[in-house]
């Protein structure tokens, strides 16, 4: 909850002027408008994409003559020479199709796309912060879209019938190793980081690109934003959940700091968890982002918070009997990145490198246990584009990674070393205006498990008409097992998993409709040989383990999105159909895993007032139970969690006071208070079930932000319309 004040803090720090603003709208001949057009300051990183209407803004600090380009497949190139002096530049042009060419076909199979030039942001950071029930988390506002379940009593993203640890979080395309906060039995964690950090999400639902593995289900790409202006500001906050502070210098250098007390959240509610110490942390993060010249810029990140909690939980071997659980977090992660690209446009290299270092100290009843795990990676990256407006590209790659994690429980001490190599082959081009195709090839090394595979995709898309489209996307998926088997038996293999896509997405006048089939086979799943089963999901694997797991997932998805019908109103509806089996862990057979449920459905609206300067939101969900099996289950009959519903609504106020942004904002999650019910744990001879709950029945959340000084971004830049 501490970062709800991201809600519209950050957001008024994306408020002010820049040099030069270069904006308008790019039109057909026949004056209907042109979406997704590249709009390219010649020689430098500014420029935008245009909106579903055509229209595009951005800001640069550059002087003098310049040459505005725009490009778009199935569309001769245009140039426009402009004077920079200072003076917003207005631009209307109108681009003529190329001979028997279209407007362009882009793959979008099994991914919410925010990455590729010529592909649309599908979430932008507004759209994460503004989102009630979000807690302007990013994993949180996932899972109100197609392909998410919503799994209460633990973080992560469970994606189609996968499990959270077949998701990973790649952050400029280095996978993070620890997206979210330390986790504690049955109480979710938020993410680690703000939304407002990145220009956008792309959620891959599956059939994801060669260039990332490791997750059989999905990856969450996070880019991190570009360099936009040069003004220096600072930037205060408060709320029921602590204090933080910022300080931007001259737009290429922020250092942030922060105190979480969660002391007066708790004061105002009533909670189902006895804390013996509330939450609390503190933490700092330095960013860099600069542009070393016309074509190159570096990025730089890094993070250091500290975090204690600790709360009494059931032992579920009685009645009101409980044990302390403590935790002592310490947790360091950086990253950075170097991006450049040829005079003439046709090449491009990318080269990152990323290191974390996470430490649980945890005090489980009278024994002292750790977690530990390390991760140093590097990854190197070519492009070469070619084609008509150098609309095509030729992607390849690798990356390594030095993995090391531990856990000691008394006197089990037990650790793993990997050191995980890849690297892939990737090329988008057009057959035709209509048809786009994407394959690629994955090749992967694990030195923990000794062995290797090879991993071919491919996605490719076919216009229909000015706005639709099909996609297609398949491929072969592999993961390590999870560590809990790694530590014990090390010459287990790959898990596998096939991916089946097929979409169908319509765009026109800022209203979007997609309807998305899949299949997803699994081979090669860890098992455990044991004589009973044991519902637990946090017990230790005790049995022989070994490859002989198998399972599927199928299902449907469908989304609608509307951004016009009514007047400064935002609308989604998601449903999602998911019908899964497997047999894995400690499962004696093929069944429905506890954390997959049929029917996923949500609704999200938001709506601004201009004149007051006013948001409000409000966000409704509902997912059918998910399955719970008992000690010794013979999984003849499927019991299952009543549905979960929650309604939530938030409201944000902004002020401007000559250079000084006060924003307010407030809250309120589960405002009918439903006692939702994630799942069951059972007392040691399972004959005593208890029901799982979350830690709050409904949350109220304020407070305020307050930006001091010129600004770095325009309010359309950061999703403002006012």
């Amino acid at each position: 909850m501490k970062q709800l004040l991201l809600l519209t803090f950050i957001l008024a720090s994306f408020w002010g002027k820049s040099q030069t603003i270069i904006s308008g709208e790019v039109l057909q001949k026949n004056g209907e408008p042109i979406p997704f057009v590249n709009v390219q300051l010649d020689g430098t990183y500014n420029g935008a994409s245009a909106e579903e209407n055509g229209q595009f803004s951005f800001t640069t600090s550059e002087t003098g003559k310049a040459t505005v380009s725009f490009t778009m497949v199935g569309f001769l190139p245009f140039s426009q020479s402009v004077e920079l002096n200072g003076n917003p530049v207005k631009l209307n042009v109108t681009m003529k199709e190329e001979i028997n060419a279209l407007n362009a076909v882009v793959i979008t199979a099994g991914t919410f796309e925010a990455s590729d030039r010529n592909k649309m942001v599908m979430l932008k950071p507004l759209d994460i912060v503004t989102t009630a029930g979000g807690q302007a988390d990013i994993t949180a506002v996932m899972q109100l879209l197609p392909g998410a379940n919503r799994v209460g009593e633990t973080e992560g993203l469970f994606v189609r019938g996968g499990s959270a640890s077949e998701t990973k979080t790649v952050i400029d395309g280095m996978i993070v190793q620890n997206p979210f906060f330390s986790s504690t039995p049955d109480v979710p964690q938020r993410g680690r980081f703000s939304p407002f950090m990145f220009k956008g999400t792309a959620f891959s639902t599956g059939g994801y690109s060669a260039q990332y593995g490791q997750a059989l289900s999905s990856v969450l790409l996070l880019d991190t934003q570009d360099k936009m202006g040069s003004n220096s500001n600072w930037n205060i906050n408060a709320n029921l959940a602590g204090v933080s502070g910022s300080y931007t210098h001259k737009g290429w250098l922020t250092a942030t700091a922060g105190y979480t007390n969660l002391s007066p959240f708790f004061s105002m509610i009533k909670t189902n968890l006895d804390f013996q110490e509330v939450p609390n942390g503190l933490g700092g993060s330095i960013t860099i982002n600069e542009n070393i010249n016309e074509r190159s810029v570096v990025k730089a990140y890094a993070t250091v918070p500290e975090n204690n909690s600790g709360l009494r939980l059931p032992t579920y071997d009685a009645d009101n009997s409980t044990y302390l659980f403590t935790n002592r977090n310490r947790n360091f992660f950086s990253n950075g990145s170097f991006k450049t690209f040829s005079e003439d446009g046709k090449w491009g290299l990318q080269t990152g490198l990323s290191y974390s270092n996470n430490i649980d100290e945890l005090q489980i009843a009278d024994n002292a246990a750790d977690r530990t795990d390390e991760r140093t990676q590097t990854r190197i990256m070519g492009n070469y584009y070619f084609g008509n407006n150098l609309s095509s590209a030729l992607t390849v790659g690798g990356e390594f990674h030095h993995i090391k994690v531990g856990n000691i429980y008394n006197q089990f001490d037990l650790n793993m070393t990997d050191n995980y190599s890849a690297a892939f082959a990737e090329s988008e081009f057009y057959l035709s205006s209509k048809l786009a195709l994407k394959p690629g090839v994955r090749i992967e090394h694990s030195s923990v498990i000794n062995k290797s595979n090879i991993a071919p995709r491919l996605s490719m898309a076919y216009k229909l008409g000015k706005y639709d489209q099909f996609s297609l996307a398949a491929g072969r998926f592999y993961q390590n097992p999870e560590k809990e088997y790694l530590y014990l038996n090390k010459s287990l293999d790959f898990e596998v998993a096939d991916h089946l896509i097929l979409n169908y997405q319509i765009i026109k006048n800022l209203r979007t409709f997609r309807v998305e089939a899949f299949y997803k086979d699994y081979k090669n799943l860890v098992t455990e040989a044991t004589n009973s089963f044991d519902p637990n999901p946090y017990r230790f694997p005790i049995g022989e383990t070994q490859n002989d797991g198998f399972g599927y997932a199928q299902g449907f998805d469908v989304f609608y999105r509307d951004q016009t019908t009514i007047k400064n109103a935002d609308v989604w509806i998601t449903y999602s159909y998911l019908d899964t089996e497997r047999k894995f862990r400690n499962y004696p057979k093929q069944v429905k895993p506890f954390f997959a449920s049929k029917h996923n459905f949500s609704l999200v609206y938001k709506h601004f007032f201009v004149e007051p300067s006013l948001n409000i939101g409000a966000t409704f969900t509902h997912t059918s139970g998910r399955p719970f099996y008992r000690f010794n289950d013979t999984f003849q009959d499927v019991n299952e969690t009543p549905n979960f519903q929650n309604l939530s609504i938030s409201i944000s106020k902004i002020k401007k006071v000559n250079n000084h942004f006060l924003v307010f904002y407030a809250a309120l999650d589960n405002v009918l208070a439903r006692q939702n019910v994630f799942g069951y744990r059972f007392s040691a001879d399972g004959k005593e079930s208890f029901e799982v709950r979350p830690p709050v029945y409904r949350t109220f959340f304020c407070g305020f932000s307050w930006s001091i000084g010129e600004l770095n971004r325009t309010p359309k830049e950061a999703g403002l319309d006012i």
